[in-house]
């Protein structure tokens, strides 16, 4: 039975926030307030959401209090609810009146069908449901090879993608907008427990502003001088030279095409960004099409790989005590920050699959617990390339040396010393492998291999040539 009532022109148009928690570029939004209707904000907890890594909850609380500031200026609520968006969708409609919802595409396993089924089921109520464009630049669809099918090398997709994506300005900004008065309806941010019971997240808080101003802000300061040396400095941990804006797209609180179009506009330089931007586009191109690849390799024959590890050795991993110091300070970053430099990122997870013989599955889940960007696209991607079995991946013989990695990539150590206080006092010479310094060395500097910083927890030369006999194991089997 259709329980809506007839559309009046008071009645709301719901906009139904997801992962696009913004005002500015915002399709869904805009597309309400042009229909006249008053506008009606709504952001749905799921039990999805809820679950989602600790770093990530504590990102969502602050963008949310944010969020919920930008809407004031519009004069338009914020309405929290929780539980089963569809069901809830359904109750807050028949309440307000609502004939329409509007929201943006997403774009992880099951989405697609998931959208299809809210529009059929909102259709039969007597509502329309409009998703939008708005997450990312194009369509996981829209690009496709000479012969039909995905892509899975970034270099033709990227050719692809310049020939034939023509990335649209941003939206002009809103001024007021009608509102709907939301009495009653919905619950606290505090209920929805986002926070930590225990106060771990004093590094999240120092490091990090969430928000469409904390983007903001993040976006000038990168295109005011560090996207100019991007090239050149952004596999240097120890230098400010990346965007830090991976959080904020993963939340939308800035559109990719704002990032696209500021970069752009400071001239040739920018290029080397540009392209990063979209390799964001080809990780969601790819788990669209391959969906199955957030939990199986892209590349059947690696299923019969034989992680030989020890499992025990995970934890040492997260905690970073596996005696090279690259890796550890980058895993002690993450903890701390819930953000690890992305070169620093390919290390750690390289050490944990290949010198460890861990599964990359468990590398990606400890990543989605604790980093504040945990895009199940981009980590999926990394993890895969890194271990060797998706899409343009690095070969798996490639087994990279912590040690010539810290020397190449931080040569003075100030990565280091930054994250592993303990190890300051050594010199550049040793500070990047101090189980090979000389003991005078490490009396001067104040270390005790073994109670202030670990031994390594293998050699580099056996762990890499164990990993290679696990390779031609693996190839042997599939012949």
């Amino acid at each position: 039975m259709n329980l809506q009532q007839p559309s009046t022109a008071n009645s709301p148009v719901i906009v139904w926030f997801r992962r696009d928690l913004r005002t500015s570029d915002h399709a869904a939004l805009s597309a309400a307030a042009a229909t006249g209707h008053p506008v009606l904000p709504v952001f749905v907890l799921e039990s999805g959401e809820s679950d989602n890594g600790s770093a990530s909850r504590w990102w969502l609380h602050h963008s949310l209090v944010s969020l919920r500031k930008e809407l004031a200026v519009l004069g338009l609520p914020l309405v929290l609810l929780r539980g089963g968006a569809l069901e809830v969708l359904l109750g807050l409609c028949a309440r307000s009146g609502a004939s329409e919802v509007h929201a943006h595409h997403q774009y992880e396993p099951s989405d697609a069908e998931r959208e299809e089924k809210f529009s059929s089921a909102l259709s039969m109520q007597g509502i329309q449901m409009h998703f939008h464009p708005g997450t990312l630049l194009s369509e996981p669809t829209d690009l496709r090879t000479g012969k039909g099918g995905p892509f899975q090398v970034f270099t033709p997709y990227w050719k692809a993608f310049a020939n034939k994506v023509r990335t649209q300005e941003p939206l002009p900004s809103l001024d007021r907008v009608r509102s709907f008065e939301a009495r009653d309806i919905g619950v606290s941010l505090e209920s929805l427990k986002l926070l930590p019971s225990i106060g771990w997240d004093g590094g999240l808080r120092a490091a990090w502003n969430p928000g469409a101003s904390g983007a903001a802000k993040n976006l000038q300061r990168f295109l005011a001088g560090p996207v100019e040396h991007y090239d050149s400095q952004r596999d240097l941990p120890h230098v400010q030279g990346t965007s830090q804006l991976s959080a904020h797209l993963h939340f939308g609180e800035i559109s990719p095409r704002q990032i696209w179009h500021a970069a752009k506009a400071t001239g040739p330089t920018a290029a080397p960004f540009l392209r990063q931007l979209v390799w964001r586009e080809f990780a969601h191109h790819l788990l669209h099409h391959f969906p199955h690849t957030t939990d199986k390799p892209l590349r059947p024959q690696f299923e019969d790989f034989p992680w030989d590890g020890d499992p025990s050795l995970l934890s040492t991993w997260q905690k970073g005590e596996t005696g090279y110091p690259l890796v550890d300070a980058g895993m002690r970053q993450l903890w701390t920050t819930g953000w690890m430099h992305n070169r620093v990122r390919m290390v750690a997870a390289s050490f944990l699959v290949k010198h460890l013989l861990l599964p990359w599955q468990e590398g990606a889940a400890w990543f989605r617990d604790t980093l504040v960007d945990a895009d199940l696209a981009n980590n999926t991607f990394g993890w895969q390339w890194t271990a060797g079995c998706g899409a343009d991946a690095a070969p798996y013989f490639r087994v990279f040396n912590p040690t010539l990695q810290g020397k190449k990539f931080d040569p003075e150590g100030a990565y280091i010393r930054r994250w592993i206080p303990e190890l300051q006092n050594l010199s550049k010479r040793w500070i990047h492998e101090p189980s090979s310094a000389p003991a005078l060395e490490l009396a001067t500097a104040g270390v005790t291999l073994g109670r202030d910083y670990p031994h390594p927890v293998i050699d580099h030369a056996v762990a890499r040539e164990r990993a290679l006999d696990c390779y031609r194991r693996m190839r042997m089997n599939n012949q």
